[in-house]
């Protein structure tokens, strides 16, 4: 494509020149051509007119593997099988039924040997006239040793293992083996000379307590007596500094987890998991005891119904009052069926038709053989309800016994207030009966 510039309309055409001097300009001429690439040579016509055909490449070699590698024998690979092979331990067997077992075999044994060898003479009476040869008659021999080998070999293992038990029973490995002495004797708690400090403050001073089977057992004391420290060092919670707690003839130090798991406990901080609901509380509790699935969804029915917790089990915890809280820990407490229950304040902020319903069901609950340990301030319900009781004042039991032993002739409440000191002195107040403003 090309085009010529335009002549300017203002030429003078007097000056010919000028205007004949004008020269045409071609922008073909101004812009560059592509350049063009090198083009490969014709390849050279064959004879005839016609173009030679491409050469076909020749492909590779194919290059020789060899022989495959040899395939492993039967044996090696048993071999193999057999090495990767580990082999538990066997169980101790018992020490006497393995020889009452083996006696009778060896004695089959031997009389089946022989009946083998009374017969060879019978073939050598039948064969004699006719072969005279009868160097055949030992062949029956060879049976004898397999037969004989299996019968020997175990008594010697069997006596090998029975060696072996004592130092299998002294292995850290072995089972506890838990002692069930105060459960025999009917002493569901026992505590010996239990004490606890914080600093030089002494919360619990040297405790003895022997808590029957079957029993409701009241500890009252003032506040900052004690009671809240005994027990939590009886759940487990604080570890004494001093002294012994057995739990149904269990040693809490020696076998912390058999004595916890006899327990059902109720704190006094009631710390839980309150972002959870209520049914959601209680199976966790049940399955953190043991227990499969089924079995806690059948007894957390029982105990919603029983607390009268089945409309709030939809419900969050944080959303329960003080009262309903403490139902549905005590239900937590109980799910999993323990020997005895350690409550520390379970009547606490607690209504008095909740209060009948809690009463209704631990006295129940000791009636079949339970046993309860409670820490109250109310004197006429520990009075009405347990039918042991301790005082403790300053970290120290001061009287321990039935309720009428503790009391005497006194109310539980008089008694109670005579071993803690008696009443304040309210003098100097007299300030507080004239009124401000």
């Amino acid at each position: 494509m090309t085009a010529s510039l335009p002549v300017p309309n203002d030429i003078d055409p007097e000056e010919p020149d000028r205007h004949s001097s004008a020269r045409v300009v071609r922008i073909s001429d101004t812009v560059s051509q592509p350049s063009e690439k090198p083009r490969r040579p014709a390849r050279p016509p064959r004879q005839g007119g016609k173009s030679a055909p491409r050469k076909k490449r020749s492909a590779a070699a194919p290059v020789d593997p060899g022989p495959p590698p040899p395939l492993p024998s039967d044996l090696e690979i048993a071999a193999s099988v057999a090495a990767a092979i580990i082999v538990p331990p066997k169980p101790p067997l018992p020490t006497e039924a393995p020889p009452a077992a083996s006696a009778p075999e060896t004695t089959a044994v031997e009389e089946s040997v022989p009946a083998v060898e009374e017969s060879v003479p019978v073939e050598q009476a039948t064969t004699a006239p006719d072969a005279p040869t009868v160097e055949t008659a030992p062949a029956p021999a060879p049976p004898a040793p397999p037969v004989s080998e299996p019968v020997v070999a175990p008594p010697a293992p069997v006596e090998a293992e029975t060696e072996a038990q004592p130092e299998d029973e002294a292995s850290p490995h072995a089972p506890v083996v838990v002692p069930t002495l105060g459960a025999a004797a009917g002493e569901a708690l026992v505590l010996r000379g239990v004490t606890k400090r914080f600093g030089s403050t002494h919360a619990v001073d040297g405790i003895d307590l022997t808590v029957p089977a079957g029993t409701f057992y009241g500890l009252v004391g003032p506040n900052g007596a004690g009671k809240t420290t005994t027990l939590s060092m009886i759940a487990g919670l604080l570890e004494p500094d001093r002294g012994t707690i057995e739990v149904a003839g269990v040693d809490a130090a020696a076998h912390p987890l058999a004595a916890k798991k006899l327990m059902g406990v109720l704190p006094d901080r009631l710390r839980t998991f309150d972002r959870l609901t209520g049914r959601q509380l209680l199976y966790y509790y049940g399955v953190l005891r043991g227990l499969p699935p089924a079995v806690v969804e059948s007894r957390t029915t029982d105990l919603a119904r029983a607390f009268d917790l089945q409309e709030a089990l939809g419900r969050s915890v944080s959303d329960y009052s003080a009262g309903m809280l403490k139902k549905v820990m005590l239900a937590g407490a109980m799910i999993h069926s323990p020997r005895l229950l350690v409550l520390d304040e379970p009547f606490e902020a607690v209504d008095p038709v909740s209060s009948a319903i809690i009463l209704d069901i631990l006295s129940a609950y000791v009636a079949h053989g339970g046993t309860v340990i409670l820490s109250s301030h109310g004197m006429e319900l520990v009075e009405r309800v347990c039918t042991r009781v301790a005082v403790i004042v300053a970290g120290q039991v001061l009287a321990e016994g039935t309720v009428d032993e503790v009391r005497g002739e006194l109310t539980l409440e008089q008694r109670f207030v005579e071993l803690a000191g008696g009443l304040s002195d309210v003098e100097g107040l007299e300030w507080l009966h004239t009124f401000s403003g």
